[in-house]
């Protein structure tokens, strides 16, 4: 048996001492802005190997051309788009769990229902973007930072609502009644 609920669309609450399913909320990766000196080099190179290819001086040829184009689009926008991938934060209804690196994964969860403060800052530009950094801490294990994510109010204000709901539903569960069968 479960709660009903005034909102329509939002999963209902857990009859208590029955496992909560775990929802993903968001996933989130870091601000794409990130992205823009990477599509900046993307487009100068196109540009600037249209223009220099049949037109180079006498000892270069157009494969070095293409060669050097090849390696300067891996390495300064494959490379960067790729990290900028790899790394996320998922928030479902029972932690946040950061997830990076290309070659050696990582990761990282915090539990709402343990409980975390939230600290947000936020720079200039990130004020002018709507993004900004959160830190997740509470107090046992090391902070869990969020860098650079995107509505980071909304988010925090996700977080918070979550911790608040996985507190309230781990007391609750923690005072109930079990229920006694009625089997021979």
């Amino acid at each position: 048996m479960s709660q009903q609920t005034a909102y329509p669309g939002r999963p209902r609450t857990p009859a208590p001492g029955a496992a909560a399913p775990e929802l993903v909320i968001a996933r989130l990766h870091r601000h794409a802005r990130r992205l823009l000196w990477p599509a900046l080099v993307l487009i100068g190179s196109a540009g600037a190997t249209g223009y220099l290819s049949g037109n180079l001086p006498d000892p270069f040829e157009d494969w070095m051309l293409w060669a050097a184009a090849g390696l300067v689009v891996i390495a300064l926008v494959v490379f960067p788009y790729l990290a900028w991938l790899s790394h996320t934060y998922t928030v479902t209804t029972r932690r946040v769990i950061e997830r990076g690196g290309l070659l050696n994964r990582r990761r990282t969860d915090i539990s709402h229902a343990r409980g975390y403060t939230i600290a947000e800052r936020r720079g200039p530009l990130q004020r002018m973007w709507g993004s900004g950094t959160l830190t997740l801490a509470n107090g046992v294990d090391e902070p869990l930072r969020l860098v650079d994510i995107p509505s980071v109010r909304l988010v925090h204000e996700t977080l918070s609502d979550q911790v608040e709901v996985s507190q309230i539903l781990a007391h609750r569960d923690s005072h109930s009644i079990p229920l006694v069968g009625s089997g021979d």
